[in-house]
């Protein structure tokens, strides 16, 4: 076990503490690494009350399964958590520098990006207060504590269609197109064919629990609502750093390879800033795959590019 080193020089930064960077943070701490963990506090499912469909956790607080990974992953010695918000990464010549926001810095020798994304919510009244409790983005995870209830999809775009053709498996499903998009006769074919109604009329404002209230007047209740959001990097580290991204239906994502590596060698990335699909299970299990690749390449590829003018 690593005992006596520099406190602000580590084998691995995992910068982001929620589900996925504890998971990675997890694989290089068994693999007897110097961790530094930096982390904002920020978990992008933190309006929601419950977690659903992780195995093991279903149900359970967000907050709590984040809290008991951070308790196990702090049990061994050789990781150190710090709180705040880092502000910048680069390359030094021996792997890399990251400034946290008063200005300590850390070293280290790979750099592993977990920090998530900002989701841009519909800009209509009320939504914001109810998103994580009424109005929910993933029908896997909140589809079916709405028990085959009234079941409302605000449309962003021509991609709600798959909302609105998934949901009835969950219960009764409205269309709210809002102007957003119009179903083709083919779509609109299809939704009938699954049972959902297409309401075109404006939306005004959502209020109680998941009511709809539409520009002509009427108020259409709901048990739950569903929408997709744009998203933005909840961080500016991986632009800094150089990493490339893919541009997604709904906002940029970091590329990275099979391995979790990034375009950057020795930086690598995991969980929603780096793949589409979110949920708290396969966050973690991105996590765990880009601990294992970034220890590995401390072994097999143990010198990543120098820093540029180096």
């Amino acid at each position: 076990m690593h005992t006596n080193w520099n406190t602000n020089d580590f084998d691995a930064i995992v910068i982001g503490g929620s589900y996925a960077g504890l998971s990675a943070a997890m694989q290089l701490a068994r693999a007897r690494r110097r961790v530094l963990v930096i982390d904002a506090g920020l978990r992008r499912n933190r309006f929601a009350q419950k977690s659903h469909g992780f195995l093991g956790q279903d149900g359970r607080d967000g907050a709590a399964i984040a809290a008991e990974g951070r308790a196990q992953l702090l049990a061994y010695p050789n990781v150190r958590w710090v709180e705040g918000t880092a502000s910048h990464a680069g390359k030094d010549d021996d792997g890399f520098v990251v400034t946290v926001g008063d200005g300590e810095t850390f070293h280290s020798k790979r750099l592993v990006l977990a920090t998530g994304v900002v989701d841009e919510l519909p800009a209509i009244d009320g939504l914001a207060p109810r998103w994580g409790k009424s109005v929910f983005p993933c029908p896997y995870c909140d589809g079916y504590e709405l028990d085959n209830g009234r079941i409302g999809v605000l449309a962003t775009g021509p991609l709600s269609i798959h909302h609105a053709m998934l949901l009835p498996d969950w219960g009764q499903v409205t269309l709210f197109t809002n102007g957003a998009f119009v179903p083709d006769e083919a779509q609109t074919a299809a939704l009938k064919a699954r049972g959902a109604v297409i309401e075109p009329e404006h939306v005004l404002r959502i209020v109680d629990t998941a009511t709809v209230e539409l520009e002509d007047g009427r108020l259409v209740p709901m048990d739950g609502l569903f929408t997709l959001t744009k998203i933005r990097m909840a961080s500016p580290l991986a632009e800094q750093l150089g990493c490339a991204f893919d541009e997604g239906p709904f906002g940029a994502l970091i590329h990275t390879e099979a391995s979790k590596e990034t375009t950057v060698p020795g930086v690598f990335a995991c969980g929603d800033a780096a793949r589409m699909a979110a949920s708290v299970a396969l966050a973690v299990g991105d996590g765990v795959l880009a601990g294992v690749s970034a220890h590995q390449s401390m072994i097999f590829q143990p010198k990543p590019e120098p820093a540029r003018g180096s």
